[in-house]
């Protein structure tokens, strides 16, 4: 597929009229909606600003190329639009923008787009083809200058030095789509390379999968390696290489500084984690720690929507029960026809919880042969296996309906599971069990498909249902253990976690420390939400919020100490305070990190503590306000909250320094 299959005639838009960035990305996505390409406008709106949140796709030299691949799209589309008069798009190099291609790829789209859309990236790298595109007057024109740019030979995969015997580089360019600033950057690379009388080749990770791919040969060939990426990249090959590793906008923008410093000598020997080789997942090597919490992380995410769907569901149950006899207080949440019917619902979402955890753990280390393994582990964990005698129907034929019952009843007490903990345990299990039969389970090439839908499962589910005998004994003790002392905690033990817990959400406002704390508080929660709630949990939102609202105490108390557009952010930043969105905070703590983020921290950690000593429960993993009354206590919690964000605030806004005159 050509580019000119993807460009349509009736969408183009020759002369935008809006002159701002959300502005002129609102037209064009119209233009799509209009003519039937894009059947959601918010949607892929939402998709194409998520995109632009990563890195601006102006990529400079008055050209930008927004993007998304997005459920919304209906066929393949690239919409060409032409500015007038110059768009602050937020270029990597500053300057207007005034050509714009949107591209939009449809969810789970083939190859042949991808291939189109680097032909793209690769035209408007051309000399003078840019310029040419802004001379058009109609979409005809368009179309006829890009087949005609298309009956020139296509650019060599490797270019060669300009002296036999001159510097060969390699490099590899990725970006976190692998739409267009792959490929950008692959072209000026090769471009600029091809100019100075370099040689190189040039890896694209794009969406599409591996191009041009680096050999052993070309490696060992080449005097340095170039790797352009904003996404992990296999990186092993490269051990003992010359390496210099930057953004892949250094790659379109910063062309040639890159290829000078690649060859000036002074790039660092790259150094394998594992002393070499390739690695299998085609990603740098991690250590045991940041792999460990990358599966982790993995697992959580997918759980989270379950935690905050269901468990809101089951709260507003309790809320809907209010005023229940007390001598009915056993059935709260089910009191009432619809508070059943809210607790139920909640109930099937909560129910996922814990094999949805094990489950893409178990994924993030083996794929899918990983996920049914990890799935049966997490189910395991959650609903536990008997260790009695487990009766069969024959051995109860002579039995009497008392014998019956009480055997039955003998079985439910020896039913251990393991909740939570079980889950973590079980999925790492899962995930490396499979990982090693998928490596050691040798099949003819004509087999691999059987391996992968038969073998795999079959043996992952046996041999991880067989280990979770195992683990669920002692991680069901642990586990019992840490839910009953985070149920019973008050006084000066929940003053110190709830202080804890409160300091480690401004830590990294989103990062792995606020992550931690944040899953210890959902973990709690989903054991607590029959007795009302969780203060951890509690203490953990409501120190969330502090960060983003101390922002805007600061920029209001210290104006001469922030600048106008600071100020106005500190605005913005209320809305995520109170929506408990922490990483609000995140620009004004990278931008003075010794001074915002201790200064987070300690208005954080009041917080957490003082919910913790007034016992203070929650109902709801997520929310802010707008989850204030699932709180046993609203004012006193919002107290606590307004008493953190103005303490962080003093102290952020007198530490800061005054703004230059």
């Amino acid at each position: 597929m050509k580019i000119q299959d993807l460009l349509r005639k009736d969408v183009m838009l020759l002369d935008l009229q809006a002159t701002e960035k959300k502005a002129v990305i609102e037209e064009m996505i119209q233009s799509l909606v209009d003519h039937g390409y894009v059947t959601d406008f918010e949607t892929f709106k939402e998709g194409i600003l998520a995109r632009e949140a990563l890195t601006s796709t102006g990529l400079g030299d008055g050209i930008a190329m927004p993007h998304s691949k997005n459920t919304a799209v209906k066929e393949a589309t690239v919409l060409f639009a032409k500015s007038n008069k110059g768009v602050d798009y937020e270029s990597l190099d500053g300057q207007p923008t005034d050509l714009f291609f949107m591209i939009a790829a449809p969810e789970g789209a083939n190859d042949t787009h991808l291939a189109a859309l680097a032909e793209l990236s690769q035209y408007l790298m051309k000399d003078g083809f840019a310029d040419k595109l802004r001379q058009v007057t109609s979409p005809d024109q368009v179309i006829e200058l890009f087949d005609q740019a298309s009956e020139k030979a296509e650019e060599p995969a490797v270019v060669e030095p300009a002296n036999e015997g001159g510097d060969f580089l390699v490099a590899v360019t990725a970006c976190t789509t692998g739409i267009a600033h792959t490929y950008m950057a692959q072209e000026a690379l090769q471009k600029v390379a091809a100019e100075m009388g370099v040689g190189i080749k040039v890896e694209t990770n794009g969406a599409s999968g591996v191009g041009n791919k680096l050999t052993a040969e070309d490696i060992k060939k080449a005097k340095a390696v170039i790797i352009a990426a904003d996404k992990a990249v296999e990186m092993n090959r490269f051990d003992g290489k010359p390496l210099i590793k930057r953004p892949v906008a250094d790659g379109i923008r910063k062309t040639e500084e890159l290829i000078n410093q690649a060859l000036s000598g002074n790039a660092e020997v790259y150094k394998a984690a594992n002393g070499g080789g390739t690695a299998e997942s085609g990603d740098e090597k991690l250590s045991l720690g940041a792999a460990f919490y990358k599966h982790l992380m993995s697992g959580v995410s997918q759980m989270l929507p379950f935690v905050i769907g269901g468990g809101i569901m089951i709260a507003i149950s309790f809320l809907l029960d209010q005023g229940v006899p007390k001598d009915q207080l056993s059935h709260l949440g089910n009191y009432n026809g619809l508070s059943a019917l809210f607790n139920q619902i909640g109930g099937a979402a909560f129910g996922f919880m814990v094999p949805v955890l094990a489950a893409y753990i178990a994924y993030s280390i083996a794929e899918k042969p990983g996920l049914v393994a990890g799935f049966v582990a997490g189910a395991i964990a959650k609903a536990g296996i008997a260790y009695g005698n487990i009766p069969v129907y024959k051995d109860l034929a002579d039995k009497t309906p008392e014998q019956v019952q009480e055997i039955l009843k003998s079985l439910a007490e020896s039913q251990v599971s393991s909740g939570f903990l079980g889950a973590l345990v079980g999925g790492f299990l899962a995930g490396g069990i499979v990982l090693l039969l998928r490596k050691y389970i040798k099949v003819p090439r004509s087999l691999e498909g059987v391996k992968s839908i038969l073998l795999l499962p079959l043996l992952g589910v046996a041999l991880t249902g067989f280990a979770m005998l195992a683990v669920n004994i002692p991680m069901s003790a642990i586990n019992t253990a840490l839910n009953d002392f985070l149920m019973s905690l008050s006084g000066t033990s929940a003053v110190i976690l709830g202080l804890l817990v409160g300091g480690m959400m401004a830590v990294d406002m989103g990062g792995p420390v606020n992550k931690a704390a944040y899953t210890v508080g959902t973990l709690s929660l989903a054991e607590s939400l029959t007795s009302g709630g969780s203060t951890v949990m509690a203490a953990v939102m409501a120190a969330g919020m502090v960060p983003p609202l101390a922002v805007f105490v600061a920029t209001i108390l210290f104006k001469n100490k922030f600048t106008e557009e600071e100020r106005d952010s500190g605005i913005t930043n209320i809305v995520m305070g109170l929506s408990f969105i922490t990483e609000g905070a995140i620009p004004f703590g990278a931008a003075d990190p010794a001074r915002a983020i201790p200064s987070f921290i300690v208005g954080s950690a009041l917080t957490g503590a003082l919910v913790g000593l007034s016992g203070i429960k929650l109902m709801a993993p997520h929310g802010g306000i707008f989850v204030i009354g699932l709180t046993n206590n609203p004012i006193l919690y919002l107290v606590y909250v307004l008493i953190g964000a103005v303490v962080s605030g003093i102290i952020f806004g007198y530490l800061r320094k005054p703004l230059k005159k």
